[in-house]
């Protein structure tokens, strides 16, 4: 079995590469059937449709393994929240350390951990972003976002983009780029507009004095993995700042050397008025999220110091694991293994999609995240099918499911980005074969209802 121990970057952690429970099919059934009984039994029903109807039991590093044994490479990471790797030996060292003298923390006071978390990001981030609000989750951190930009402009409209993602809570909901997710809950917040991410002409023409911020993720996610033209961002910065506009990066999937940059924005030059970030930060341990900002907008804040609190946002504890994760993402150089482990991985897609035309239409995305379209919609749960019948786990995108997106850990290694390649490579001639599930079965169905929730069958 594979190690993904020690590189010439130095040591990205000591994995477990055998397993260290008694496999317990009867037990995974069981978990299953109580999800469906208690939690959500359409999630169920579309996770078996795509073999992905896996319960998790121990994870390490870049990888994965259920109840039944069977070990899976992780190329999904819960939307890119794993870059450090599944327990990470040092982030739970860090964890077990914190425990002993540390818990949440009484959230209106000053902390200690907080300060040393805030100013590591001030040092790390982008431009003059030295102000920190923390959070639990990316939607609450993107919800400060839009408050913040609101409160500090006096102005109403916020800008989003077709097909963002950004949250399911308050303010993030109102800016979600898909019908399927606002339409149940109308009316929602009022003056959100939306453009079609990557055309500035239709940016400008609806940006005013009325315009507080443009939200945009640097390259969209959960929309497919959509990679800007090259001068987008530029023209978004320029544009905000035309009409008095702040601009708010989401850099919540792209974020923490995800890209191969630390922040997706440096590959682009721009340096936004907020930023966000989230999943990676904890480690793959902990919940935590953080709304990044300048000295200029904190000016807000000064005369309103409890006008947005977090009981759990930013806990003591949270932010000493969060601490080690940058700590680990700098000493054992992620950010630029990620740019290289990604650029094996175009190759070896290239190939690929150049054998395979028939069902790859295009190879997209930055560093290890990384979005392959397949020709139409229902080969994206046919591939996480057979990609899992080859121990890969990998999800098709929730906006556009005819991509798929692979983002494994940034610790994953040469020989693990190969095994990657050879289970794309067995998934797709399975798939010409005419193995597995058939295309009927994974159909994408619109269900005929005011809600037009997207099911995959």
């Amino acid at each position: 079995m594979y190690h993904s121990g020690v590189t010439s970057e130095g040591s990205h952690g000591d994995w477990a590469t055998e397993i260290d429970f008694i496999p317990d099919p009867l037990a995974k059934q069981r978990a299953l059937e109580d999800f469906a009984r208690f939690l959500n039994p359409q999630k169920v029903r579309v996770m078996r449709s795509a073999g992905l109807d896996i319960i998790e039991a121990q994870r390490s590093g870049p990888w994965v393994w259920d109840l039944e044994g069977r070990r899976f490479l992780d190329c999904f990471t819960s939307a890119g929240s794993f870059n450090v790797g599944r327990r990470n030996p040092r982030i739970v060292a860090a964890a077990k350390a914190a425990l002993d003298h540390l818990d949440h923390g009484n959230f209106l006071l000053c902390s200690a951990q907080k300060a040393a978390l805030a100013r590591r990001l001030a040092e790390l981030s982008p431009g003059d972003l030295t102000c920190t609000m923390f959070g639990t989750g990316g939607g609450e951190a993107n919800d400060f976002a839009i408050k913040l930009a609101r409160g500090a402009t006096r102005r109403p409209t916020i800008v989003s983009t077709v097909n963002g993602y950004h949250g399911h809570t308050g303010f993030s909901l109102s800016a979600a780029g898909r019908a399927a997710f606002r339409d149940p809950f109308e009316p929602l917040m009022p003056d959100f507009v939306q453009v079609p991410f990557g055309d500035t002409d239709a940016l400008e023409a609806v940006l005013d004095e009325r315009t507080a911020a443009v939200l945009l993720e640097p390259i969209q996610g959960e929309g497919g993995i959509v990679v800007p033209p090259p001068a987008y961002l530029a023209a978004v910065r320029e544009a905000c700042d035309r009409v008095g506009a702040l601009l708010i990066l989401d850099e919540i999937q792209t974020g923490l050397g995800r890209t191969g940059k630390w922040w997706a924005s440096e590959h682009y030059g721009v340096e936004p008025d907020i930023m966000t970030t989230a999943k990676s930060l904890g480690g793959s341990i902990v919940p935590i999220s953080a709304t990044l900002f300048t000295d200029e907008l904190r000016e807000f804040l000064i005369p309103n110091p409890f006008i947005h609190l977090s009981t759990f946002g930013g806990s003591d504890f949270a932010c000493a694991v969060a601490l080690e994760v940058l700590n680990v993402i700098e000493e054992t150089g992620l950010v630029e293994h990620a740019a290289t482990m990604g650029a094996r991985l175009f190759a070896g897609l290239d190939v690929l999609a150049a054998k395979y035309p028939e069902y790859v239409k295009e190879v997209r995305g930055k560093g290890l995240m990384v979005g392959v379209e397949y020709v139409e919609e229902s080969l994206g749960p046919r591939m996480s099918y057979h990609l899992s019948q080859h121990g890969v786990l990998a999800i098709y995108s929730g906006n556009q499911p005819s991509v798929m997106r692979l983002m494994p850990s940034l610790v994953v290694q040469p020989q693990e980005i190969d095994y990657l390649l050879d289970a794309l490579a067995g998934a797709l001639a399975d798939l010409q074969a005419g193995a597995g599930p058939t295309e009927d079965s994974t159909r994408v169905r619109r269900r005929p209802s005011r809600t037009n929730v997207t099911e995959y069958d």
